[in-house]
């Protein structure tokens, strides 16, 4: 259709793009509503192909984030959540300690599983501590996402970019702990955790309120505890698993049947199908349709080729002197990532740091670990730089909350510009 309208393609999907991201840091209660009226209008304007729209589509994320809500929704009423709560209550001497705890439990968790898994998982607990001690749950929940975020890169399981680095280098899971004789990834993103959680600290010093331990929650069930585990357990075995062996959509087929087999169990239990019309009225429709309308405008612009075009750019810009290459990789890829997923674009800047270090007569592991910290922690800059973030906002959005770009920024930033310059400055000295 541009093509008949004299147009650039990769002008139009420019401006359409950056109005979208203007759209969606402006308006957050109508981001759904911008993301796919984008999408609709990049497949309108013929530049991401109709045909191609349902393979923009990350499927395996959808099925993920939907089959982890609703087990999580078993998981909640079970009160479970609140137990974790009582647990974290009693071994925290204040509020400030508490959202930093959360914070790294969450980190923990998200090294083995994706980060939309991790947040669901944890918030539930953010909500309950919050509700007894009659706080605001918005400053441990973005703590949650942002923690989430940073230990993406931690293992080979921890998220997509770090299982397309994986792929590309040819590394195991074992390699992202100590490969070639030289600490691998994971140590240099604890190195990044215990930096970005001394922000929190900071920022949450003047959070002295007195922590009460009010007795333990009794739980009631714990099928849905046990099949949070499973989600768990069976995500970090399914990494195992050769990719040529697996459908794309494996850890959303996990998530999915855990659901349903949760959703069995208590039509069976309770003879009643109400259960069903419950839980299915848990799952937070508003972040998926978001994420399906981010989805397809990535798509689209990576079709248009402004992924490729900008990536070129920096690497004539680098020219020949390495550090310089390695700073613009680490530094590019975290605004980069703050703003689109980061999926197509380590996906597309993998082939690109391996053909520089291919020219430069060098391995090409310090590119691609400068890449997969950057890109991986960019995301913690702003609300919509990564699905974690989305997804957080989505359950505060649900409990009455209204998150603003400059509220969550206030957090993340500093977490983030703490985390990168740590694993920016390690990553150069291990493998430079």
């Amino acid at each position: 259709m541009l093509h008949y309208l004299g147009l650039d393609p990769k002008l139009v999907a420019l401006i359409l793009f950056s109005l979208t991201y203007i759209c969606l840091l402006s308006f957050p209660k109508r981001r759904a509503h911008a993301a796919l009226i984008s999408a609709a209008l990049f497949v309108i304007l013929g530049i991401l192909p109709l045909n191609q729209v349902f393979f923009a589509i990350n499927w395996n994320v959808l099925l993920m984030i939907g089959g982890t809500m609703g087990v999580v929704s078993f998981f909640i009423e079970s009160k479970m959540p609140a137990l974790l709560g009582d647990i974290i209550i009693e071994k925290t001497p204040n509020v400030k300690w508490a959202i930093v705890a959360l914070s790294l439990f969450s980190g923990l968790i998200s090294a083995f599983i994706d980060n939309v898994a991790t947040v669901l998982i944890i918030a539930p607990v953010a909500l309950t501590i919050s509700k007894k001690l009659e706080i605001s749950p918005v400053p441990s929940i973005i703590a949650i996402a942002i923690a989430s975020n940073l230990q993406g890169a931690a293992t080979l399981v921890g998220d997509t970019t770090s299982i397309l680095l994986g792929g590309i280098a040819g590394m195991d899971f074992l390699d992202f702990f100590v490969f070639q004789g030289k600490a691998g990834m994971f140590w240099i993103v604890q190195a990044g955790a215990i930096a970005s959680a001394l922000t929190l600290l900071f920022e949450f010093r003047k959070q002295t309120q007195h922590v009460q331990a009010l007795g333990r929650t009794k739980v009631e069930d714990y099928f849905p505890t046990v099949l949070m585990f499973g989600i768990i357990l069976l995500l970090i075995a399914a990494s195992f698993i050769p990719a040529a062996f697996k459908p794309e959509i494996t850890n959303g087929l996990i998530c999915t049947g855990l659901f349903i087999i949760a959703l069995v169990r208590y039509i069976i239990k309770t003879r009643s199908f109400s259960v069903l019309k419950g839980a299915l009225k848990e799952i937070d429709y508003f972040t998926l349709l978001l994420l399906t309308g981010l989805f397809i405008v990535i798509g689209g612009v990576t079709e248009a080729g402004l992924v490729e075009d900008i990536s070129n750019l920096f690497v004539r810009i680098g020219g020949g002197n390495l550090f310089l290459i390695f700073t613009l990789i680490v530094w590019f890829s975290v605004l980069i990532s703050a703003i689109i997923d980061n999926i197509p674009y380590v996906a597309t800047m993998l082939p690109v740091t391996a053909g520089i270090a291919e020219l430069m007569g060098i391995p090409p592991y310090l590119l691609y670990f400068g890449l997969l910290g950057g890109a991986t922690l960019g995301g913690n800059l702003t609300p919509i730089g990564a699905s974690a973030n989305i997804t957080a906002l989505g359950i505060l959005r649900k409990e009455g909350y209204e998150v603003k770009a400059g509220t969550f920024m206030k957090i993340s930033v500093p977490f983030t510009l703490a985390a990168v310059i740590t694993g920016y400055v390690l990553i150069w000295l291990i493998w430079s």
